[in-house]
């Protein structure tokens, strides 16, 4: 199939493997990387002959999210001139940036829930903040042991997005997602697995055939009745309220992006010292 600059995909016997390739800024999103994700998903979700999809990304890492460097530096002219059709380009502040990012991420997320076809996050590395969502609104999920999942927003003043605060508090129970969204952890593999996060921890050798082997498995089976008890899981879960919930996720991290504490926040990481947040003293 097509490939793009930061994004793979091919297709074999009835599995779609999409992959995430940008591992010099750790498989992070910049507008163009979203773009060509949310099309490379769509193209998978409707192609009648993949019948199960693969999200991956290279080896030793899953998603960061969104690129907090490409953001910092005000994105790219090229990327963003869309908005400001025949004027001279208009510096834009964080929360625009992120915005574009999002509705990408966002629309590739709504994708992967309707598809009629089950779709597996491998994640073999660090699973965080944007990459947390795209995984957990995947069907199943399986972990290499040296992965690891954290919600990671809230290092740099970030509310969440990308699904993260509909799919994790379903997944875990409020209780342990308040956890992970006020306290943080880095959780490893089996704490993931204990969570309710991941299906299964695999080891690291051998993992992607491994996880080609249960979607083998799955391409075998019954499609329609795959589609319809995944549209039926969704009815339960109240994944018709989903799209709502994205677009309420979006206003509210373009507000936190767009305020002193996402600024404080984002000097922090790059200054590798703990934030100072306004009000904290």
């Amino acid at each position: 199939m097509g490939a793009t600059t930061h994004i793979r995909t091919s297709s074999e016997r009835g599995v779609g493997v999409l992959t995430i390739d940008r591992p010099e800024r750790f498989n992070s999103l910049d507008v163009a990387t979203a773009r060509d994700l949310r099309k490379a998903g769509l193209q998978l979700a409707r192609d009648p002959a993949v019948r199960v999809v693969i999200l991956r990304g290279g080896p030793g890492m899953f998603c960061s999210g969104a690129d907090l460097k490409y953001i910092r530096a005000g994105g790219d002219s090229s990327d963003l001139a869309y908005l400001t059709p025949g004027a001279r380009p208009v510096p834009l502040g964080p929360g625009e940036i992120f915005k574009q990012i999002l509705e990408y991420l966002h629309a590739t997320i709504s994708e992967i829930r309707r598809a009629p076809k089950p779709f597996i996050a491998a994640v073999d590395g660090a699973c965080a903040a944007g990459g947390l969502g795209l995984a957990m609104a995947c069907d199943l999920v399986f972990a290499s042991e040296r992965a690891t999942f954290e919600w990671a927003y809230t290092k740099t003043g970030l509310s969440g997005a990308e699904s993260s605060t509909f799919f994790v508090p379903r997944l875990v129970g409020l209780r342990f997602a308040a956890e992970m969204l006020l306290l943080n952890p880095r959780l490893d593999a089996p704490a993931a697995r204990s969570a309710g996060l991941v299906n299964g921890v695999l080891a690291v050798d051998g993992f992607d055939a491994q996880v080609e082997a249960f979607a083998r498995r799955i391409a075998s089976g019954p499609a329609a009745a795959h589609a319809a008890a995944k549209q039926l899981f969704n009815e339960a879960m109240g994944v018709d309220r989903l799209d709502h919930h994205l677009d309420r996720e979006l206003e509210a991290l373009v507000r936190s992006a767009d305020s002193p504490e996402f600024a404080e926040g984002i000097d922090a990481f790059f200054g590798r010292r703990p934030p100072r947040f306004p009000g904290t003293g």
